[in-house]
């Protein structure tokens, strides 16, 4: 059922992204957003489907905040790949949108799709309530921002040259900025959507999102880059502080799976209706890229 989902979810976000850019035309900068968020798992378009359809959210509104969400993850990681940051040539197993194109264009493609995630969740075709699409548009850009997603870059960046490495609660603070943000956001848009309590919701996916992190700790260790599709061991090389350096392979693997059991557990109160949320949750700990 999941799998089933996630392939669904993905499907309707690419071709929803496709419309959504069809009158933009043909320039560089847009043919570099395109690419940029082409392809991926669309986890975060899942958990917001996902999530919808459980508040029974009718889909034609939930594909809205889906695809705003996939263009805001896009807008990060090209940023994020750039030389001035993470200085990555591979994400998806496919050059970095810098090396395909340049660095001004990749940071214009990722300005560019940062705005058109705002525009897609504040559009009315996203909600027919304004004071919903005025609620979504706000918690995003606050998962995204200074107070989110932002915030742990930055924080991941000053940790590059600290004198000390974090320690595991300030990487757990930082990675509940930089990854855990915009999982919240996604896993609870339904709710939102619906204007029903988001508190399960915000513990499932809280779990979810550190679990998530300390997986891509453990692969950075364990992966193979060609099924990754981004350099490996890069962490260990710069000497930063991981979840694994802290915790040791076993115990990072231990924490991922307390961490997972907590994320199923939160979402009792929607019974059998919740499966592939807690599949979801059990993917990201199993998933090899």
């Amino acid at each position: 059922m999941f799998e089933a989902r996630l392939k669904e979810a993905a499907q309707q976000v690419e071709a929803h992204l496709t419309e959504v850019m069809a009158p933009l035309g043909d320039l560089p900068v847009v043919a570099a957003m395109r690419y940029a968020s082409a392809g991926g798992k669309r986890l975060r378009a899942f958990l917001v489907m996902e999530t919808a359809r459980l508040h029974g959210v009718k889909p034609e509104h939930a594909i809205w905040a889906a695809t705003a969400i996939e263009a805001i993850h896009a807008y990060s990681l090209v940023h994020d790949d750039l030389p001035c940051m993470d200085d990555d040539d591979l994400r998806r197993g496919l050059p970095t949108t810098h090396i395909k194109w340049d660095e001004c264009t990749a940071v214009l493609a990722g300005d560019a799709l940062q705005t058109l995630g705002f525009e897609c969740v504040s559009r009315p075709d996203c909600h027919p309530n304004a004071e919903v699409r005025a609620a979504l548009t706000v918690s995003l850009a606050r998962a995204a921002g200074a107070q989110g997603m932002v915030l742990g870059q930055a924080l991941d960046i000053a940790a590059e040259t600290a004198s000390t490495p974090l320690t595991l609660e300030e990487i757990t603070a930082l990675q509940a900025g930089k990854t855990g943000a915009l999982i919240v956001w996604s896993a609870t848009a339904g709710a939102v959507m619906a204007q029903a309590d988001t508190a399960p919701l915000q513990r499932y996916a809280t779990d979810l999102g550190l679990a998530f992190q300390i997986a891509d700790d453990i692969l950075d260790v364990e992966g193979d880059a060609a099924t990754v599709g981004k350099a490996v061991g890069k962490d260990a090389d710069a000497g930063k502080a991981t979840f694994v350096s802290l915790l040791g392979l076993e115990g990072a693997k231990a924490q991922a799976a307390r961490l997972v059991a907590q994320a199923c557990e939160a979402l009792s109160a929607y019974g059998d209706a919740a499966d592939a949320l807690r599949d979801a949750a059990r993917f990201v700990v199993a998933r090899d890229s």
